[in-house]
């Protein structure tokens, strides 16, 4: 981390509920929300480490944008894994029976098997239509708000 961030971050430590509305306001281009000292250095500091080492990937920008537009149109939100590395073995029991699945660079392998989608292995599971990354615990069901 560059010197001159340090001591910025340090700053904000000693300052003053009015001195971090100010900075927040110098920072952000925007008035300060009305949050604790604590939660209004924490996101100052989160703003300058953004400034001097970049912010979120693309890919998880849009994740968050899209994440509180579901949020808005209800009072939940579906959570989902970001993408498995090949090679990680994802297990369900199910019937008495441990299930294993390799996850590939393109697809899954099941019993010897390649599947395209997680859902093809769920439904052989179980006999029945499941959304494959919820039967695998992939999916938290959902967040709620209120």
């Amino acid at each position: 981390m560059n010197a001159r961030l340090m001591v910025q971050l340090d700053a904000l430590t000693h300052m003053t509920q009015t001195q971090l509305s100010a900075e927040w306001r110098r920072v952000y281009k925007a008035p300060a929300p009305p949050l604790t000292a604590d939660l209004l250095a924490r996101g100052i500091a989160w703003k300058l480490q953004e400034q001097v080492q970049g912010g979120f990937a693309p890919a998880i920008q849009r994740e968050v944008v899209r994440l509180a537009k579901e949020l808005a149109g209800s009072e939940s939100v579906n959570i989902t894994a970001g993408r498995i590395k090949p090679g990680t073995r994802l297990v369900r029991d199910w019937g008495r029976t441990s299930h294993h699945v390799t996850v590939l660079e393109r697809g899954y392998l099941y019993r010897d098997r390649h599947y395209r989608s997680l859902s093809q292995i769920a439904r052989e599971i179980t006999g029945a239509h499941w959304s494959g990354p919820r039967f695998f615990g992939l999916v938290k069901k959902a967040l709620s708000h209120g």
